[in-house]
């Protein structure tokens, strides 16, 4: 007999954006792993059309695998919420704020939240001589897309407009940001709580989509081997950042810790990958908690801020 705790679970993978492969994977062991534990679960695989499927499938709750945009970008939030289904993560406001990596930049600066610097180009007014002040390499990124899609490491200024030119391929704006050279750590958040520090070790000094989807060379140390103060403001960066978003119930803050000790965080994933080579998944683990609890945890979030009347950004209620 099945567990109808929830009613019926629909995991909500694929989707239509440059991540669908990857938000498969992760969809694929949400299920398995809820399925697993006796849930009445059923797998999604998503374009445009989450409003068809879900009242085709009667679901009570989703459970959202969905990465980039569509999934990640309060789109697919605004849809539940118009059917009014709980679901799992962030509301919309903050989903669209943590995706766009420009905006993200502008709050955490507000907010005293320590970034790399940074300039920004729109399609059609590129100009290498902008960033000189920053020195070389840097780090170029489209302004919405995750898991290091369209990312470039530029060393000199002759590589820079094509490196641009690439990121543009999936938006009219570009984030150009001074390369930080160090050790990359990633802090998973759990309610009001902070997982352990994971730092990331990879074959090449770059976690781009190669290392972390591909190359079995890459490494994931729990705890990371740092200094425990550094640990420690990581963890304070790490949630700090996550509020400052309106995020809610989990996400992931990755960051950036160099030479001087100096930690700098790059951006806040508010759906995270959960597939077994993911981060946030191991972080749990380190604390204690295992892949079906965490998912279960997410699903416990979903209704209880559905039942509080929760729905938008830093917390407003739906009117």
């Amino acid at each position: 007999m099945k567990n109808s705790k929830f009613g019926k679970i629909g995991v909500l993978a694929g989707g239509p954006s440059n991540e669908r492969d990857i938000s498969l994977r992760s969809g694929k062991a949400v299920y398995e792993a809820l399925a697993n534990r006796g849930y009445d679960v059923i797998l999604l695989d998503v374009k445009n059309d989450i409003c068809d499927i879900i009242n085709r499938n009667a679901v009570d709750v989703a459970f959202i695998a969905l990465h980039g945009r569509f999934g990640e970008d309060g789109t697919v939030q605004r849809m539940l919420e118009g059917l009014n289904i709980p679901y799992t993560g962030s509301g919309a406001e903050a989903s669209k704020l943590a995706l766009d990596k420009i905006a993200t930049k502008d709050v955490f600066q507000k907010c005293g939240i320590p970034v790399p610097e940074y300039v920004v180009f729109e399609k059609g007014d590129f100009a290498a001589k902008a960033c000189r002040h920053m020195g070389w390499p840097v780090v170029v990124k489209p302004q919405f897309e995750g898991s290091s899609i369209g990312l470039s490491i530029v060393s000199d200024e002759s590589s820079l407009k094509i490196a641009v030119n690439k990121a543009l391929e999936y938006g009219d704006r570009v984030l150009v940001e001074k390369y930080v050279n160090g050790r990359e750590l990633t802090v998973g958040i759990l309610g009001d709580k902070t997982l352990p520090v994971i730092e990331i070790v990879t074959s090449q000094g770059v976690y781009d989509y190669e290392a972390k989807y591909k190359d079995p060379a890459t490494r994931y140390l729990v705890p990371a081997p740092i200094e425990e103060k550094s640990a420690k403001f990581a963890g304070e960066l790490g949630k700090k950042s996550h509020m400052s978003l309106g995020c809610r119930s989990f996400s992931r803050v990755d960051m950036m810790l160099d030479k001087e000790g100096r930690i700098f965080v790059l951006e806040v994933n508010t759906i995270p990958g959960m597939t077994e080579r993911s981060l946030l998944p191991k972080a749990a683990a380190a604390a204690g908690i295992d892949f079906g609890t965490l998912c279960i945890k997410l699903l416990e979030d979903a209704v209880q801020i559905f039942k509080s009347g929760v729905r938008s950004y830093h917390g407003s209620k739906e009117k």
